[in-house]
């Protein structure tokens, strides 16, 4: 009975049902009275009124509806769609809380910016779709009075997946979901692959496909600025601070089949300011967690994880920080302008940046790579013999005008790599009922932000997806051992 209820999603709480929760019991009931007599000594105090003892300005407020963690692409874009799917302007106070207030190590200004429908899931090619339509009216969506459209500087030039004779079968079956889903893409033969793009060395490749329209890359830094601004525009409040605590009520369960379950509530976000050690407790209905690289982290800050082995209860979001390097370089000789954004059967990829022969590009370890390829997450320091040793080769070999590049520079970025199945967490934990999640997409998190975040908000307001069922995405598949298979991971 447990494993059909977390099928079908049991534990939502949407936010018009959690509205409105507030604390228990008669501890919590005196802090209130506490804080409220403080407030009243102040208020009489001479000069009170004009020289408060303390200034809260910096600090987040003490109640909000819903407490976004995590303020990049992806916890932006749930604040807007909660803000305009709201039944009435104004209804949902929403604060998103993020500690890097500069994005200095935020994923999103750190990707390549790619977007395309080139995977095998439905859901994915979905996602995307509606994705790209989102970029291409951006100003539909994120306009502001008064303030400059957005140019996202949108490069609609494909993808061009290589495939080698044992990925060929795959790659054949991966194009025939994606039509289905309307996505435009082709196969080519080496031979037309030749004919159409004369720098490649077909050598290797047996299929190729290539994506007709709507994929390609824009510039992730303009989306972030432009989904703040819009979001703050429609009353969205910021605060930058860590997420040090969650205070939260406790309730037994019987399922039907007799197993007992817990169930628990977060009432309280406590948000501890930079460089201090003061902290500000926010009550709020709903908890969004978006921290990206570090989800795995809050959820375990909700007591997400920690029961015994092998039940609900004890089942860990799995999503950890892995580093990935993007290397920029120079190349008088290299493919033009009609350039796609390119992935070798290696796994290496690139594609151009700008008009003056410079591109992007790197390479991911796989899964059957040696765990030592995988780069130390502990700083976003950049391994250059890495390029020299694992990325060069194979690019050379892909496009012999690169025998001859230059390095100009280089990078690292977050994945906010799901260790499971490597596709996004979407919706509420069974469990901890009004915690919500969007993370855990590993590298594709960017380019489908806009349709995730539209997915969460819906399942906040009304209980359920609509637009696009994401229910394959959902927390309780890592209880149940049941993997979403992406074949098509970059």
């Amino acid at each position: 009975m447990l494993r059909r209820a977390l099928r079908l999603g049991v534990g939502r709480c949407p936010l018009g049902r959690g509205l409105g929760t507030r604390r228990g019991g008669s501890t919590l009931d005196w802090d209130g009275k506490v804080s409220d007599i403080k407030k009243k000594i102040q208020s009489v105090l001479p000069g009170g009124a004009w020289n408060p003892l303390y200034d809260t300005s910096h600090l987040p407020p003490e109640h909000s509806d819903v407490v976004i963690v995590g303020g990049g692409v992806l916890g932006l874009s749930v604040a807007y769609w909660l803000k305009r799917l709201e039944k009435r302007r104004g209804a949902i106070q929403v604060l998103v809380v993020d500690r890097d207030y500069t994005y200095s190590h935020a994923s999103t200004v750190l990707s390549v910016g790619g977007i395309r429908q080139q995977f095998s899931l439905p859901e994915n090619i979905q996602l995307s779709l509606f994705s790209v339509d989102f970029l291409r009216n951006i100003n539909e969506y994120l306009a502001v009075v008064d303030d400059p459209p957005l140019d996202l500087q949108f490069n609609p030039l494909g993808y061009l997946l290589l495939a080698s004779e044992k990925g060929a079968a795959i790659m054949e079956n991966n194009v025939k979901v994606q039509r289905q889903e309307g996505a435009k893409v082709c196969l080519m033969s080496p031979e037309q692959l030749r004919n159409k793009f004369p720098w490649i060395n077909t050598e290797g490749v047996a299929l190729a496909s290539y994506g007709l329209e709507n994929e390609g890359w824009f510039d992730p830094w303009c989306l972030l600025q432009g989904l703040r601004r819009k979001v703050q525009s429609m009353g969205v409040r910021f605060c930058h601070g860590e997420v040090t605590r969650f205070i939260s009520s406790s309730d037994r369960m019987e399922t039907a089949s007799g197993e007992e379950v817990t169930l628990k509530r977060i009432h309280e976000v406590h948000v501890k300011m930079d460089r201090s050690l003061e902290y500000q407790p926010v009550e709020c209905a709903i908890v969004i967690n978006a921290a990206g690289a570090w989800s795995g982290q809050i959820a375990e800050l909700a007591g997400i994880g920690k029961g015994p082995p092998g039940t609900l209860q004890g089942t860990k979001l799995p999503v950890e920080p892995r580093k990935r390097y993007v290397y920029l370089w120079h190349c008088p000789q290299g493919p033009g302008l009609e350039t796609p954004f390119v992935t070798d059967t290696s796994g290496t990829y690139f594609r151009r940046e700008g008009l003056g022969n410079n591109y992007l590009g790197g390479c991911s370890p796989t899964e059957l790579s040696p765990q030592e390829e995988e780069p130390d997450p502990g700083n976003l320091e950049v391994d250059h013999d890495f390029f020299q040793d694992k990325v060069w080769p194979h690019l050379a070999q892909r496009v012999p005008a690169f025998e001859s590049l230059k390095v100009r520079s280089a990078w690292a970025g977050y994945y906010d790599y799901n260790t499971f199945d490597q596709n996004g967490v979407v919706g509420p934990h069974p469990l901890v009922v009004n915690m919500y999640f969007a993370t855990g997409f590993s590298g594709h998190g960017l380019q489908q932000a806009p349709a995730v975040g539209r997915a969460v908000a819906e399942m906040v307001l009304e209980g359920h997806f609509q637009t696009i069922n994401l229910s394959p995405f959902l927390f309780s598949r890592f209880y149940l051992g049941e993997k979403v298979e992406e074949r098509n991971i970059i």
